[in-house]
């Protein structure tokens, strides 16, 4: 076996690796990435780790499903790109894929099975406050970015289309980016050598689920487009998804109660890998009228149309990369794009806890929730399995 080939299999080990340990969210995600890959295995270096993560955060998709996959393509080429993507999402799929179906055989077979729930329904809105609040403060420094996110917040209150969404991301956009001028400088030759390929590639794919859903009406094909539009359009990461499926498989499609998709959201924050695995659940789930078939189906189509287009696109944007962030508009427009992206977050919070009773045991579960995120050291895992044991708990005795 040549050296190139060792080289390959010790980092698809590696991602293995990240995606059966990587609890915590993309800051306990950076860290071990951090410590595996750049100081112990040394694939990329320090300063290629941060700039592959910062054109992943301003690329619309799952950022550390697409900062695994750049790395993959710097050490080897697409194809193991394309591997290192397969390792890294297979586990969290399967997991989420399993509680889809744990969740529906409950609901079939026991009245009240989502009993065991009570404590981290309302937990889920616990994890997406601390999540806004983290990314509140890293993102918006300035306060027109205050103004935009508020704007933003207000509009999701209101608005539910899924639809509203890209349209204000391309409004923070272009707002910020009349700011062009505060941006520093950069030198060197900005001539841009793009290559389409990807990029027609995952528009294709777009317009030929979206026309294929509209005259077959196969819920497959439907349920692939849906996961794709999401994939394709979200900034932010996996919180910013939420209040995206929420809308549209719970209150538009009604595919999945609240119940079920806020025990899904809490599920997810106790799994390893990438946070847009709650969507194979919300796939699984949306076709359990078909059985078995439609249970793993829906799962392994939407785990294929939420990754799939951010895939498309780092490997669209990192060939040209280093020349388009040097124009100052580009960089200027990311401002905008991270303040929305956090209204939706604010929005995300109040749209998981309008269907919950507004009683003092939901708040004080959503309150204790955030604090014990913010005060201690307890992994989100172990809280995640305190609230199930305390459902469980507070049945037997109540």
């Amino acid at each position: 076996m040549s050296v190139k080939k060792v080289r390959y299999y010790l980092y698809l080990k590696d991602v293995l690796l990240l995606s059966v340990t990587a609890f915590g969210g993309p800051q306990a995600f950076l860290a071990m990435v951090l410590d595996i890959m750049v100081r112990k295995r040394a694939y990329i270096s320090e300063e290629e780790l941060w700039e592959l993560n910062a054109l992943c955060q301003i690329l619309p998709g799952p950022t550390s499903t697409q900062t695994i996959s750049a790395i993959g393509y710097r050490i080897g080429g697409p194809n193991l790109a394309y591997l290192s993507l397969f390792v890294w999402i297979l586990p969290g799929t399967l997991l989420m894929i399993a509680s889809a179906f744990l969740i529906d055989f409950l609901q079939e077979n026991t009245p009240g099975a989502l009993s065991f729930a009570k404590f981290i329904q309302p937990m889920a809105i616990g994890f997406i406050i601390y999540a806004a609040q983290k990314t509140i403060f890293k993102m918006v420094k300035t306060s027109e970015a205050t103004v935009l996110m508020m704007m933003a917040a207000f509009i999701s209150f209101f608005y539910h289309s899924p639809y509203v969404f890209p349209i204000l991301l391309l409004i923070g956009a272009l707002t910020t980016s009349l700011n062009y001028r505060k941006q520093p400088r950069q030198k060197g030759d900005k001539k841009l050598v793009i290559s389409w390929a990807n990029f027609y590639l995952w528009g294709g794919i777009l317009v030929l689920a979206a026309v294929l859903g509209a005259l077959t009406k196969n819920q497959s094909i439907l349920l692939f487009e849906n996961f794709y539009r999401n994939g394709s359009l979200i900034f932010g990461g996996g919180q910013v998804l939420v209040p995206y499926l929420f809308t549209e498989f719970v209150e538009l499609k009604e595919f999945l109660t609240s119940e079920e998709f806020l025990t899904g959201y809490a599920i997810s924050q106790g799994m390893p890998g990438p946070t847009f695995s709650i969507s194979s659940y919300v796939g699984a789930l949306s076709m359990r009228e078909y059985g078995v078939a439609g249970l793993l189906t829906g799962g392994f189509i939407a785990a294929a149309g939420i990754f799939l287009p951010g895939t498309f696109l780092i490997f669209f944007v990192i060939r040209f990369w280093d020349q388009l962030k040097k124009y100052r508009p580009v960089r200027a427009a990311l401002e905008g794009v991270n303040a929305v992206s956090c209204g939706m977050l604010i929005a995300a919070a109040y749209l998981l806890f309008e269907p919950l009773e507004a009683n003092l045991f939901n708040v004080t579960a959503i309150f204790a929730t955030y604090l014990l995120l913010q005060f201690t050291k307890l992994s989100s895992p172990l809280i995640i399995v305190i609230g199930v044991l305390a459902g469980i708990i507070y049945n037997w005795i109540f």
